[in-house]
Order: structure tokens, then sequence, then C-alpha cells
């Protein structure tokens, strides 16, 4: 497997304790309904957090998206932002996780009365599951970097459903990652509906174009918060940064470009679909925006 999620194995994994409901169940015994609003339908939002050096990063702004998220779609997680800060926090000391690790926190509607669609059917009672794994990025990433393939399957509209809700609900995104497979790539690149680049499947995109760095204007990518904090330490270290609506043949001026996420950081691209990028990997604008986005993440902020 190569993609913006691939990661290098750890046993320390195989004897988890994942946070289920508010109990810490073994791994082998977190087990849902089959009438889970989650399972059938993909009906509910998550989070991946990181925890790095015994603190989980930018978690205000992770709690952020995830209430706004669980809003748009109308779920009632029943928990308050301290007592989702308090079940993240029990369920690293109870793994003994200090570093290194990455978590999904998800809330689906919960079990339904009857696999359908309507959320009038649902019992009242989310399901919330906290899973943390040890999970680093493969080392190689940083200098074999990921093959893009610009995809037929485009970012939809607010309207159609809004890219920047953090639903279960990925279907299209996996569609567009299985085509990029079978070109040969490791991730989709996704415009929007004008045409114009949006993002890739799983993660944010940014080139550089005669040293300015360029990206979506992010009314059709996912609502970042990586992708954010790498155009915050950009402009704070006085870098030119546009957002904004490009044409795919943009791309072909652009001499590095990388991919943003919470699992990943940031990830140099290696090639788009087909044409390499002329620096080694990391390209100098990536490599000193990978520097200053670690040194956001040890200062604490």
């Amino acid at each position: 497997m190569t993609g913006s999620q691939d990661f290098a194995a750890d046993p320390r994994n195989d004897n988890l304790l994942i946070w289920l409901n508010g109990a810490l169940v073994h791994r082998a015994a977190a087990l849902v309904s089959v009438f889970d609003a989650g399972f059938v339908l993909g009906d509910g939002v998550w989070e991946g957090l990181r925890l790095h050096h015994g603190r989980l990063l930018f978690l205000d702004a992770h709690l952020d998206r995830l209430f706004a998220s669980a809003a748009a779609i109308g779920l009632d997680m029943q928990l308050t932002r301290a007592e989702f800060a308090a079940a993240l926090a029990e369920t690293c000391a109870a793994n003994g996780m200090e570093d290194g690790a990455h978590l999904r926190l998800m809330v689906t509607r919960g079990e339904k009365k009857a696999a359908n669609q309507d959320p009038r059917n649902a019992l009242g009672r989310p399901t919330i599951v906290i899973l943390a794994e040890y999970k680093q990025p493969a080392p190689a990433l940083r200098t074999t970097g990921l093959r893009l393939h610009t995809a037929g399957i485009r970012c939809t509209p607010p309207d159609m459903f809004d890219m920047r809700i953090n639903s279960h609900s990925r279907l299209p995104l996996i569609l567009a990652l299985n085509e990029a497979i079978a070109a040969g790539a490791d991730e989709a690149l996704m415009r929007d509906p004008a045409g114009n680049i949006a993002s890739c499947n799983a993660t944010n995109f940014f080139w550089v174009v005669d040293g300015e760095l360029r990206t979506s204007s992010g009314a059709f990518c996912f609502n970042g918060i990586t992708r954010a904090n790498v155009l915050a330490v950009a402009r704070a270290a006085g870098m030119a940064v546009t957002e904004g609506d490009f044409a795919p043949d943009d791309l072909l001026a652009a001499s590095e470009a990388f991919v943003t996420g919470t699992f990943g950081g940031l990830t140099p691209v290696a090639a788009i679909d087909g044409r390499s990028m002329p620096h080694p990997l990391p390209g100098p604008v990536t490599a000193r925006l990978i520097d200053l986005y670690n040194a956001l993440k040890d200062s604490g902020a």
C-alpha cells in the first residue's frame, strides 16, 4: 500500500483498548449493532487527531469541527466538549500512550429500529467510539512522495454535499481513489464543479509556482485543520500565498506540490498525471513548511 495514509505496522496495536459508549473494551470486543446508522448508512461524523509529546494537537479546532459537523447533519451527540476531551484523554491513558498515536473519534446516529434512511427511526442513543492506534506515517514517503491522478469524479458544492462536513459518508471519494489506483497512482486529485483544482480524495492539496504557494479557494475542499495551519505558518514566515480558483493547467508550471492532513502532516507529491516534479523530494518550499509546521506542533500552540 502506498498513499497519504500509509503507515508502519506496530505490534502494540494488537491489544488496544477502545472507548465504546463510555466503556473501555479490548479491540476484539469493540462491536456495534448491524442496525447502527453508521453501518447501515454512513450516518455519522468523525475526527482524526494526533497525540504528540503527551498532547492532542489542536484539540479545540478538532472539537469545533466535530460539533459543527454534527450540527450540520442534525446529530445530538449527547456529550459536552469537556466530556469528549476527557474521553480522549482516558483512551490515551488506558493504552499508555504518550506520543506517536493517531486517534479516530466517531459518532453515529446510533442503533435504529430498522435498517432504513429515516433519522426518526433512530433509538436516540448515539454510538460514540474512540479508536487510538500507534501510527506513524511511512518514513519513505518524505522522499518518495505520492503519485497523483486527476480523477473524473469531482468535489461537490454545499447544495449537493458539503465537503466541509466531516461525514462518515465517503463513497464518492473512495470511487475517485479507486480510479487513481487503477491509473497506477496513489491518490486522486479532484476538481470542483467548474473544473478548477479542489483537493485530493483524503487530503488537501498545495503546489508551488515561481516560489508562490498556491491552493484552492477552500470552497470545495475539506475543512482541513492542517491546511489552515500550513497557510498560517506560511504567511507568518512571509511567504507568497494565494488561495483561489486555478485551472489544472496551472500545475504544468509547478515546481513542487504536497498534500496535507492530520495523520501525515505534509506529504510531498512526486508526480501528477505522470509528470514528475523537478526537485528531489521534499522540494525547498515543502521542506521549509514541514519544518515550520513541526515547530508549530512542538510549540504547544
